[in-house]
């Protein structure tokens, strides 16, 4: 029996206070200010091929940075911004540590609520893996050595990517991800139903449970690191804890760590950062640590 969360219990006002990460900081812009300065560094210091469409609409488009040789991995990496916020264009900051290390990487756009609702958020992400399976090697990547990573809302997605049934769906290998860095994730989402940010993304209960990872674990053989900010709310940590169990109870093992120092906002830089926790995790799961 699945025990019952301890958000049940909470009111809405401590809800919102537990699925507010920005609570947690002073001021959000200067986070949002240097994803954007250092993506505009990256891309004038690597080769980018920006804006190809992946799907039909406009929101459906991501900017890959080849591989310097054939045959390469690519890591493909998915914003946050609790699905309303942020871009592609602030999206390519940690594309330096994975270039130098010989992977491509891409810098993923989707549609934003409250344009876009959460199924079709999720149904943007799939495409764009399908896609770069078709197009990996026009990038020197190959195609069987895709990884995905993303934070807070991204990490969201990177769970959503892992319940994939990618054949059935896309045409695509059902191993097409190799494996998944969700960092600061939120896995079950029927808790924020009751919070403010839902006047935007309109979820409904049963929305709510189709795009909970949580709820959604299936068998892969995608590997799983799971990290999360010292500087966190207590639900925040407790969901990532709580999905590193489900994954392990089905999946076996996963990496999961808490990184000092650092708060929802700032601690995906370090993936940047070869040397950091995160960023060396999230390296060695490609083979390149």
């Amino acid at each position: 029996m699945i025990p019952i969360a301890p958000w049940h219990g909470m009111t809405r006002e401590q809800l919102e206070r537990e699925y507010s990460p920005r609570l947690l900081v002073a001021d959000l812009q200067p986070y949002l200010d240097q994803y954007a300065k250092l993506s505009a560094t990256a891309r004038a210091a690597f080769p980018v091929e920006r804006d190809l469409a992946y799907g039909a609409t406009p929101a459906e488009v991501l900017d890959f940075f080849p591989a310097e040789s054939p045959g390469s991995p690519v890591q493909v990496f998915i914003h946050g911004g609790y699905w309303r916020l942020l871009g592609k264009d602030e999206s390519s900051f940690a594309a330096p540590a994975f270039v130098r290390r010989g992977a491509g990487f891409v810098a993923l756009n989707y549609a934003l609520a409250p344009a876009a609702r959460l199924d079709e958020i999720v149904r943007q992400c799939r495409s764009a893996i399908a896609w770069v399976y078709r197009n990996a090697s026009r990038f020197n990547c190959d195609p069987d050595r895709i990884y995905a990573s993303g934070t807070s809302a991204g990490g969201h997605l990177v769970g959503m990517l892992l319940a994939t049934e990618w054949h059935k769906q896309f045409a695509v290998p059902d191993d097409v991800l190799k494996g998944g860095c969700a960092v600061s994730g939120i896995f079950e989402l029927e808790p924020i139903l009751q919070c403010a940010v839902n006047d935007t993304l309109r979820l409904d209960l049963a929305q709510a449970r189709r795009n909970s990872p949580m709820l959604l674990v299936r068998r892969t053989r995608a590997e799983l690191v799971l990290a999360w900010a010292e500087v966190e709310t207590a639900e925040w940590k407790r969901q990532n804890l709580e999905f590193a169990e489900r994954w392990q109870a089905v999946n076996g093992p996963c990496t999961a760590a808490e990184i000092p120092g650092r708060n929802h906002f700032d601690v995906i830089v370090d993936l940047n950062d070869p040397d950091s926790r995160l960023g060396h995790l999230a390296l060695a799961q490609m083979g390149l640590a």
